[in-house]
């Protein structure tokens, strides 16, 4: 399996303009059996109720079956899913499909075909959903082109609701530049037409690929391939007399320019060029902001700003050396979501023995280290270890009307089984040295 993917990963990109006519054949047995071994246990069922551990007690008959009907064109997805999740940082609800198990398989199996094709297409100014890719390496390719390219503006831009208008037919005729083969192309259509399923009522899904489905990661990926990378890079760039670079991680951007009459043009062109693939900028969260080594400096006593991406605040202030450079903190929104969350938590689980509360409580800090200790941060971290330490005293002395810890007992017995201590997890100067994006 492995090696047909490879063998087609190379063809795309030593033949750049290849169009694929026979992958339909790839979603067998064998892809869906090593799709099946992939998925994790214990996650959400759709709305066949099925799970992992379920359809495992039958697989090869399952598997057998599926095939059949995706062979005799008689496969049809079932709707999604829809369950609310909370937004970080607001009272809003998110909306997150979950498909059926089933159609995870089938939509794991059709994903991996894509990928390899399309991988070889990506920018290097892309990295969201993108093998060895993540959000540490977009914010070091940030931090790479702010630090060594002469960057004045920002524009923070953001897609209003991209994953619920993302349009079908352009969708389609994107995939259809490099995929020319029918079956797969019919497949991924009836992906996008599913529909979802949300309090026992079924809705039709004319446009959006529901968020939280396996496949949708990389159809949103070929999307603003299509609609801002290679708009961004074979136009916008070229037009531009100063420096202009990008970084996108799925539908969150950032745009960099030296000039501000060209990042000033490009917010308009960029709100043109959303509606003619129709999406919408939220122009509420859509800003040039004034950034950069030389912002105090100029005629108009320009003051540097800062922005939010990857949940990180960029500002820019003094280094050991004494010298000015990016930085990089928690935003406001995602540290008081945090410490709500981990609040939340302690009070549900406050009855649990203490020694076994603490191991659960640093698991769950030590996975928000690692992602929020990056170079720069540990102040915040620091404070949010503090906040939580206070929220757990509290939480402790709640167990019975009777005053559980005096907080000389409290340190004490922290002495012996501490809150997991906040370190670098992730230090930027040196992940930026392997970034290959700017030129």
């Amino acid at each position: 399996m492995y090696t047909k993917l490879e063998g087609i990963a190379k063809v795309a990109k030593e033949r750049p303009k290849e169009q694929f006519t026979a992958l339909a054949h790839l979603v067998n047995k064998q892809m869906l059996m090593f799709c099946h071994a992939e998925m994790e246990m214990n996650k959400a069922a759709g709305i066949d109720k099925i799970t992992k551990e379920q359809y495992e007690l039958a697989l090869n008959e399952n598997l057998e079956s599926l095939i059949t009907r995706m062979k005799r064109q008689a496969y049809r997805p079932q709707p999604v899913r829809r369950v609310y999740i909370d937004k970080v940082g607001t009272n809003k609800k998110r909306p997150l499909g979950i498909p059926a198990y089933e159609d995870k398989l089938v939509q794991s199996a059709v994903s991996k075909i894509i990928n390899s094709i399309y991988e070889q297409e990506f920018l290097d100014c892309s990295f969201g959903f993108r093998p060895n890719r993540g959000c540490h390496d977009a914010l070091a390719a940030l931090d790479k082109i702010l630090e060594r390219r002469p960057i004045n503006y920002i524009v923070d831009a953001d897609i209003r609701g991209f994953f619920d208008n993302v349009d079908h037919q352009w969708m389609m005729k994107f995939i259809r530049h490099r995929i020319k083969d029918t079956a797969l192309n019919q497949l991924i259509a009836r992906f996008l037409k599913a529909g979802v399923m949300e309090a026992g009522i079924r809705y039709d899904t004319p446009q959006g690929t529901p968020q939280g489905g396996v496949i949708s990661p990389i159809l949103a990926n070929i999307y603003l391939h299509y609609v801002i990378d290679l708009w961004f890079e074979k136009k916008v760039r070229k037009q531009c007399r100063g420096a202009a670079y990008m970084v996108r991680y799925a539908d969150d951007s950032v745009f960099c320019f030296e000039n501000k009459d060209e990042a000033e043009q490009f917010y308009q062109m960029f709100i043109q060029r959303l509606k003619e693939f129709k999406l919408e900028v939220a122009e509420e969260k859509t800003k040039i902001i004034p950034f950069g080594k030389s912002a105090d400096k100029d005629d108009n006593n320009r003051k540097s700003g800062t922005f939010d991406f990857l949940g990180f605040t960029h500002y820019y202030g003094k280094g050991r050396s004494g010298t000015k450079r990016v930085k990089r903190k928690t935003s406001k929104k995602k540290l008081k979501a945090s410490i709500s969350r981990f609040t939340a938590w302690a009070k549900q689980n406050m009855h649990e023995k203490l020694d076994i509360l603490l191991g659960k409580l640093n698991r769950k800090l030590i996975g928000h280290y690692r992602y929020y200790g990056i170079s720069d941060n540990i102040t915040c971290l620091k404070k949010m270890r503090h906040v939580i330490k206070h929220v757990l005293y509290r939480c402790l002395n709640r167990r019975s009307q009777r005053k559980s810890y005096t907080w000389e007992r409290y340190n004490n017995y922290l002495q012996h089984q501490p809150i997991a201590v906040p370190h670098v997890y992730v230090n930027i100067f040196k992940l930026r040295t392997d970034i290959g994006y700017i030129v």
